[in-house]
């Protein structure tokens, strides 16, 4: 009787082998990765962490308001223009917000105080059109974000 498995063979052997080694070696950073993680996030916390949970909000409810605003010009309403106009603004300042804030950059101070200047103008455009619930929510969104961006440049 011929023996058909082939456990043994050269092919399957050298595949075992390969696989053991890549299961070994991406072990050896998942744990080395986590050992610098830990030791990198005792030294250095970022203290700017709620400014960027902040911004990241105001993006999240912005993204939404413009998807909607997008929505309503499809249908006609030409009203929006000019709250699409701001959001879309509101939308590159606050990403650029939330980088500096990231990286801690000696620019984030005066990118703050763009921001609270951006933040109000989208949420004076969003307040005209509060009886749509995503204008609604990115309008409270900016406000949240022009009182952190008040205590970063406080």
């Amino acid at each position: 009787m011929k023996n058909t498995t082939k456990n043994n063979s050269p092919d399957n052997s050298t595949r075992r082998n390969v696989i053991l080694g890549a299961t070994a070696a991406a072990a050896s950073l998942l744990s080395s990765n986590s050992f610098a993680k830990d030791g990198h996030h005792h030294h250095h916390s970022n203290s700017n962490s709620s400014l960027i949970d902040t911004a990241a909000d105001c993006i999240k409810k912005g993204e939404a308001c413009d998807a909607h605003c997008i929505q309503l010009v499809k249908n006609g309403d030409t009203s929006i223009a000019d709250c699409m106009s701001s959001v879309a603004e509101m939308l590159a300042s606050c990403t650029a917000l939330s980088k500096l804030a990231a990286q801690q950059s000696n620019h984030l101070k005066a990118m703050a105080k763009v921001c609270i200047d951006v933040c109000k103008e989208c949420e004076k455009e969003c307040r005209k059109h509060k009886k749509h619930a995503e204008c609604k929510a990115c309008a409270d969104a900016c406000k949240d974000c022009i009182e952190a961006c008040e205590k970063t440049v406080a």
